[in-house]
């Protein structure tokens, strides 16, 4: 069973996967450390050939609250979430952060995320409720973010906004219970997975409003095989749920 929420004060660490990321990293670091200087960041670099890697090395080296975890190639961002949240579980930390190198998730409101932990287990930041937005999005897009999350919240039956959202917080008690290393899917799927196991092991999870930004430097890493993989495992999960449920009325009633 999840344990009472916990005083924050065994040190945060925010996970910042990289590939390709040389014009964005420094600056993202710099203002994450100005806006919660008492927090710890691990780079998780899949072997960038434009040398990121090299440059979070030397900001290691200058600073102790930074660290590198090297990956051989690119394994896509779950498979660098999961080799992040392992290391930082096994150092101690008590509360593990996601969040993206292009800023596109502002460090400025990290604070506000770490904060509502006080009263939740899992915090997401959301685009889509009231006070969150996204900048510089074409329409295209944030239609097609709004449908896949209405048709997550319909497809699961939780009481989520934004689950596809990928700055988050966790209490470490959630990623010490929900089995985090079996998730193998990516993007999209991957946030909804996390916290469809969150909310399946009976989890606080609550939303609070960002601003989410389109990127200014540097390329997406979005693909349509991710939107594809989305659909397809949330309608999956989404039939043995309801299935499930009306097996359980069915027994309920006999």
């Amino acid at each position: 069973m999840p344990v009472p929420p916990q005083p924050t004060d065994a040190g945060v660490l925010v996970i910042v996967p990289t590939y390709n990321e040389r014009d964005n990293i420094e600056m993202i670091v710099e203002r994450l450390f100005a806006a919660s200087p008492e927090v710890h960041v691990l780079i998780v670099d899949d072997g960038s050939p434009d040398g990121t890697g090299k440059i979070a090395e030397a900001m290691s080296a200058d600073d102790p609250r930074v660290d590198v975890l090297h990956r051989h190639g690119k394994a896509g961002l779950g498979a660098a979430y999961i080799a992040g949240f392992t290391w930082g579980l096994e150092r101690g930390f008590g509360v593990l952060v996601e969040m993206d190198a292009d800023g596109s998730h502002a460090p400025e409101q990290l604070p506000q995320l770490v904060a509502a932990l006080d009263h939740a287990d899992l915090v997401l930041g959301s685009r889509w409720i009231d006070g969150g937005r996204v900048v510089n999005w074409p329409k295209s897009r944030e239609l097609l973010s709004r449908g896949g999350n209405i048709y997550t919240r319909l497809a699961l039956g939780i009481d989520l906004h934004d689950a596809t959202g990928g700055y988050r917080a966790y209490r470490r008690v959630v990623l010490d219970t929900i089995d985090y290393r079996a998730v193998a899917s990516e993007g999209y799927c991957f946030q909804v997975d996390l916290v469809w196991r969150a909310v399946r092991a009976g989890f606080r999870v609550v939303e609070v409003p960002i601003t989410f930004a389109e990127r200014e430097r540097g390329d997406s890493k979005m693909s349509r095989s991710i939107v594809r993989e989305a659909l397809w495992r949330v309608t999956e999960w989404g039939v043995k749920h309801r299935t499930q449920q009306v097996r359980d009325l069915v027994r309920g009633r006999s």
